[in-house]
């Protein structure tokens, strides 16, 4: 399943919130609660995408993953990416990002940004996605115990 938050699309955020609660170690302050998923939804140049076990578009019952994204003109932010636990190793990742980027070349995107703390084992799947890292911000993590930690940004280009 795709789309920006319209009611009509039974609860994507609870989805969305379920994988986040499991995915994300809460020692980061990486994963977003319910009212910035839905704030950003609710924007409306949000979107995400939710999948199932077999990274099948989902609609309703279990996800188990999901990607939240924003589009400005013809670039896009990669904003979070998750999967369960119990539910990587499969290439649910995989088959999310690749549904995400032809979604985005259909939207006449020609950019794709995102945003990583430094050496989080994640860039190794992104730069086999054809990200490449393209700039750094020195000390933006710093949250609770986690202090100067740079943030990667990451581009793919569609062009």
């Amino acid at each position: 399943m795709s789309g920006s938050l319209d009611g009509n699309s039974g609860d994507p955020v609870g989805l969305i919130m379920e994988v986040m609660d499991a995915a994300f170690d809460p020692d980061w302050g990486e994963a977003w609660n319910r009212r910035q998923v839905e704030d950003a939804l609710m924007i409306g140049n949000c979107h995400y995408l939710l999948a199932n076990e077999a990274g099948e578009p989902v609609e309703s019952g279990a996800a188990a993953g999901f990607l939240l994204a924003r589009q400005a003109a013809d670039e896009e932010e990669l904003l979070l990416i998750a999967v369960s636990p119990g539910s990587r190793r499969k290439g649910i990742a995989s088959e999310l990002l690749e549904r995400f980027v032809s979604d985005a070349r259909k939207r006449g995107t020609t950019r794709i940004f995102l945003e990583m703390r430094e050496g989080n084992p994640a860039a190794e799947f992104y730069c086999k996605h054809e990200f490449n890292a393209v700039g750094r911000r020195p000390n933006y993590y710093n949250r609770g115990r986690i202090t100067g930690i740079d943030a990667i940004t990451f581009v793919r280009l569609l062009a």
